[in-house]
């Protein structure tokens, strides 16, 4: 890089009036050079955002007591960096519906971290599994229209006398073209580890490495994976953090186990991971008292845990 493309680009910056404003001379080559981080240093910095899903207010949603846009609003006086759009409570998939919730969000200054539908993709049936890919399609574009840039699918329960393996095997061969399809649009899609034939972090890595593509990952809910040991929750938790692309937190496991919280955030930090940290609350409290409370908590493990600024 030369040293006049250097000074350029430091012009052209906002930094630069103020310098030349006060009659100082613009820093040297070697004085910007030394401020650029390591590329690997960056890929490696940690930057996590509070989020929630819509999910978290399913009781309302269902109801009718609160809309779409009401989840937007609320998560704004809670202070959330993103909005997981849960699209089961839609109205609809009109583009003038989906225009009005993606300029709710950016006037409310919400990102929308993604959408998440319940497509399951363990379907013995070939022509069922031609259905979960059109459906798949479906969501694809509704999460483009929206400006969101990932989507949240399922594997799916095992059919009765199905082995994992099988359920593997029609996951991949359903995801690949769908991956294939959201990959067009710069959308990401990924699988949620959420029993059925995804309950193991072994099945989900294998996915992974089947389907092969840089818009495929895990949504990696920490707390769905099934312990056969004291740590095996953690670990398998551990093992899918390169593939996470948006992460759902609860404060317990599906047993009943607290979460250790803070060893959940040192794992994600030291797997350098960049994205949503989502509640998807299913507490006894109500969640107009108990959402606001877990987004606390993850709020300030964000700010603990990311090693690049946030």
């Amino acid at each position: 890089m030369s040293d006049k493309f250097t000074r350029r680009r430091f012009m052209q910056s906002a930094g630069a009036a103020a310098y030349l404003g006060a009659g100082l001379a613009l820093p040297s080559y070697s004085q910007v050079a030394a401020k650029d981080p390591d590329p690997a240093e960056v890929k490696s910095m940690a930057r996590m955002f509070p989020g929630c899903c819509a999910y978290s207010f399913r009781k309302y949603l269902k109801n009718g007591q609160m809309s779409m846009q009401d989840f937007i609003r609320e998560i704004v006086k809670m202070g959330c960096v993103g909005a997981d759009m849960t699209v089961y409570w839609f109205k609809s998939t009109d583009p003038a519906y989906l225009n009005d919730l993606r300029h709710l969000a950016y006037r409310s200054g919400v990102p929308l971290s993604g959408a998440a539908c319940g497509s399951s993709m363990v379907q013995a049936s070939a022509e069922k599994r031609h259905e979960v890919l059109e459906d798949i399609k479906k969501w694809v574009d509704v999460t483009d229209r929206l400006g969101a840039s990932h989507l949240r699918v399922f594997g799916g329960v095992l059919p009765h006398g199905a082995t994992i393996k099988q359920g593997a095997d029609w996951v991949v061969e359903t995801m690949k073209p769908a991956v294939e399809y959201a990959s067009k649009k710069g959308i990401t899609l990924g699988i949620e580890d959420h029993g059925g034939v995804t309950q193991s972090a072994d099945v989900c890595l294998e996915i992974m490495h089947r389907v092969d593509s840089p818009y495929a990952g895990i949504n990696l809910d920490i707390t769905h994976f099934i312990p056969t040991g004291s740590e095996d929750a953690y670990a398998q938790i551990k093992a899918c953090i390169p593939y996470a692309t948006n992460v759902h937190i609860r404060d317990h496991f599906d047993d009943g186990t607290p979460v250790d919280m803070d060893r959940v955030w040192r794992m994600f930090r030291d797997g350098g991971y960049k994205g949503y940290m989502s509640v998807e609350y299913e507490g006894k409290e109500d969640p107009m008292t108990g959402v606001p409370k877990l987004i606390n908590k993850v709020k300030v493990l964000c700010q603990e845990y990311s090693t690049a600024q946030v």
